[in-house]
């Protein structure tokens, strides 16, 4: 299956969180979007393995998008090494996607900024035919996403671009409650985290509302790239 776009997030719910409109926005387009989880998130602490993965599943149908994987790194100890580049390289080659969109280049939690540097190199990787990867023993084509954006996540950074993802901030949101078991403290009989307090969805709100300040727009997500961004015409921007 060739995707539009690939998702490639190193914690369940991240993608969600970080992207969940702009995936809903795109999936509405027609396109189409997958998920890439590159660990089952087993150092929450709240939640299984086999209920994030349910949750997961759950969200999925919220959003429509076409597939979503799990790579089954170690949660907190993953290492931007060959092995862990070889196994997304061949993700990147399975699904080929034209866009890629990867966990924040810094935030709070240090998976992110690493998953970050992973996916980066990986995609850069993908694109170099002598590197051998096979898939059910048939030799990968090498490909090469030709975009890779990072999304914000905890930590506050200038976003490059804003996505007006207003039309599906609801999709965004009950994407986001699917994972009750890291957002509801009703849930369970677990510690409660900064996570299940009122107070952290009135910052995603508030984010997607900053966001959407920005452009002009109700709601929004931003997004950073490490190159030089190209238009063929000014009338392309959205001004607000």
């Amino acid at each position: 299956m060739k995707l539009d776009i690939l998702v490639i997030a190193v914690h369940p719910d991240d993608a969600e969180l970080g992207c969940g409109g702009t995936i809903a926005s795109h999936v509405a387009m027609g396109k189409k979007v997958g998920i890439l989880d590159l660990t089952a998130g087993e150092l929450g602490t709240r939640g299984t393995v086999e209920i994030r993965a349910s949750e997961s599943a759950a969200s999925s149908k919220v959003l429509g998008i076409s597939v979503r994987e799990n790579l089954g790194f170690s949660d907190g100890f993953f290492v931007d090494d060959r092995e862990h580049q070889l196994a997304l390289i061949k993700k990147i080659r399975k699904f080929r996607p034209e866009l890629v969109i990867a966990n924040a280049i810094k935030d709070r939690h240090p998976d992110h900024g690493r998953a970050a540097e992973l996916t980066r190199n990986a995609c850069f990787l993908s694109g170099l035919r002598m590197i051998e990867t096979d898939e059910e023993g048939k030799r990968q084509e090498a490909w090469r996403p030709a975009q890779l954006w990072h999304m914000v996540q905890s930590v506050y950074i200038a976003p490059d671009i804003v996505v007006d993802v207003s039309d599906h901030w609801k999709t965004k949101m009950d994407a986001i409650r699917c994972f009750k078991s890291q957002f509801d403290a009703s849930e369970g009989d677990e510690p409660g985290t900064f996570l299940t307090t009122p107070l952290f969805m009135k910052f995603v709100e508030a984010r997607g509302q900053e966001y959407g300040h920005a452009i002009g727009a109700a709601y929004g997500e931003g997004f950073t790239n490490d190159k030089q961004l190209g238009v063929n015409s000014l009338f392309d921007l959205k001004l607000s």
